[in-house]
């Protein structure tokens, strides 16, 4: 592995180099990447410049108030490495206020969803640890699209327009809203396809935040802006709420699948969830890809993983159940024993899409990043801090108001979270990074991808263009209109109501690198589904 046949029809050929690789949605933000890299960055370097710049050139998946998770492979640790950077709940936030309110579940939008972000903590965090050149330098190319502008790719402006078609429907005349429409929808429309976008307030905070190395987000000016509009519009989010908060560097967690450890972030990320349908199959032998009991096999595994997920993750410090638990052999094999030949009806509820944004680097010395930071549900809560370009999460909405749920909303917890980086190893060697961007979908997204490389042999490429399937709920799934007619038929007489959608939006945008450990070639593919694409040299 990597082989370099294509079975399906690719939207373009593998990537291999050897100097260092960037791999993530958005083009421009690729070279940004690249360019560090090429001025003496190494593959942490890299992944912050790429980041930053991701919430310029593609904020309707993220940016500056997002969330994000990390897995970092260096060369001299010799070991992966995790970085949670996921926000608590605020602290003056509780159930009874908003039952109070009426709210008999979470808002999506506004206020009452956002939580503590955590990218600006996860850039400086990264950078102090392992970077190498300063965070004002890794942060100049997203400060120069920021002031310069730079024209929306395909996929982009589709998502823009979208949005703010729902945004102009839902919120026009709120003043809690006056501010995305300044910034995101100039002359009162979306820019479209090829028009030049620019924000002086995303170069000036992007500025301060490489200034101070995050601090003025969270102990500063910036801060005090967050807290100030927080306050005017009724939000839960205080100073107090910024300053005590801090990333934290965490153990990750594997299951060995077939001779590789298959690498996640422990909860509150939905990382186990991937590694919980692996640890089922994980003594079963597919032969090839295109057949219906094999597929049938990964959905049950997956409805059963989810089940489970959904019901035991949350933050560590509340969660009732042990992650060793539900890793272990026995429980492995005791879910894979109630695995029939007919689809069967797990227990819980509709999985709604998300936003978010994946990259993957690797420097020549060996170094390699898996990261992935969002602001959840497309443009997030709708909320943009005046003055700053500052657009808030909106990750609370996955709390429940049931107190006795296992993911209850408590003041100071951190919420089941959807972004999940994957990284990949063989013994003591990297073989790299991989992740599936899309909300619900990317668990699904990132077993399928590792199969398509482990069982199937399908070079990284190949493994992100093969069709995808995706679990909604119930017995209910959907599949890629590329989807092989004949398994469609074969899956729904085994009890799988399936639907073909002709937009492959939902199902998933992801990258992967892979490194060779004889010869240092790096090998990367990119997603046909986004603007993806993968700079190398």
């Amino acid at each position: 592995m990597p082989n370099l046949n294509y079975p399906y029809t690719s939207q373009r050929m593998a990537t291999i180099a050897r100097n260092g690789m960037v791999a993530t949605s958005q083009p421009l933000a690729a070279q940004a990447g690249l360019d560090i890299l090429k001025k003496g960055g190494n593959a942490v370097d890299a992944a912050i410049a790429t980041a930053a710049c991701l919430t310029v050139v593609e904020p309707t998946s993220n940016g500056i108030g997002g969330d994000a998770f990390a897995l970092v492979w260096m060369k001299d640790e010799g070991k992966v490495l995790g970085l949670n950077a996921s926000g608590p709940a605020p602290k003056s936030i509780s159930i009874e206020k908003l039952k109070e309110k009426g709210h008999e579940k979470m808002p999506v939008h506004g206020w009452t969803p956002v939580t503590v972000p955590g990218v600006p903590s996860a850039w400086a965090a990264l950078s102090e640890r392992f970077g190498r050149l300063p965070l004002s330098e890794v942060l100049k190319p997203a400060i120069e699209y920021a002031r310069g502008g730079y024209p929306l790719s395909p996929i982009l402006g589709k998502y823009w327009k979208r949005a703010h078609e729902i945004f102009k429907q839902r919120f026009e005349g709120q003043p809690e809203y006056e501010e995305w429409f300044r910034v995101f929808a100039p002359n009162g429309k979306a820019p479209e396809i090829g028009e030049m976008w620019s924000s002086e307030d995303h170069a000036k905070t992007l500025e301060e935040i490489a200034e101070t190395k995050a601090e003025s987000f969270y102990r500063g000016a910036l801060a005090d802006k967050i807290a100030a509009a927080s306050e005017k519009f009724g939000g839960y989010l205080g100073k107090e709420d910024l300053e005590s908060y801090q990333p934290e560097w965490v153990e990750p967690i594997s299951v060995n699948y077939k001779g590789y450890d298959i690498w996640e972030i422990p909860p509150n990320g939905q990382g186990l969830v991937a590694l919980m349908a692996l640890n089922i199959l994980k003594n079963d032998e597919f032969k090839h890809r295109e057949d219906a009991s094999a597929v049938h096999l990964q959905l049950e595994a997956m409805k059963q993983a989810f089940t489970d997920g959904k019901e035991y993750i949350t933050d560590p410090k509340t969660m009732k159940t042990r992650v060793a638990d539900l890793l272990s052999d026995e429980y492995g094999r005791e879910c894979r024993a109630k695995i029939t030949d007919k689809a069967q009806l797990p227990v819980p509820g509709t999985l709604p899409k998300g936003g978010t944004v994946y990259l993957a680097t690797a420097d020549g010395e060996g170094n390699m990043v898996s990261y992935i930071q969002s602001n959840y549900m497309g443009f997030g809560s709708g909320v943009v801090i005046p003055g700053t370009g500052i657009g808030l999460q909106n990750r609370g909405a996955d709390f429940s108001l049931d107190p006795e749920h296992e993911n209850s909303l408590q003041p100071g917890k951190r919420t089941y979270h959807t972004i999940i980086p994957g990284f990949m190893t063989k013994g003591k060697e990297a073989v790299g990074p991989f992740g599936v961007m899309g909300g619900y979908m990317q668990p699904q997204g990132h077993m399928q991808v590792a199969m398509n490389m482990i069982d199937f042999g399908l070079n990284p490429q190949a493994a992100l263009d093969a069709p995808r399937w995706q679990w909604i709920e119930g017995k209910k799934i959907e599949v890629e209109y590329t989807f092989p007619n004949h398994l469609v038929k074969q899956l729904a007489e085994k009890g799988h109501q399936i639907t073909v959608a002709y937009d492959s939006g939902g199902f998933g945008r992801g990258q992967v690198i892979v490194r060779n450990p004889e010869t240092g070639v790096l090998t990367g593919g990119t997603e046909h589904r986004t603007d993806g694409s993968v700079a190398s040299y």
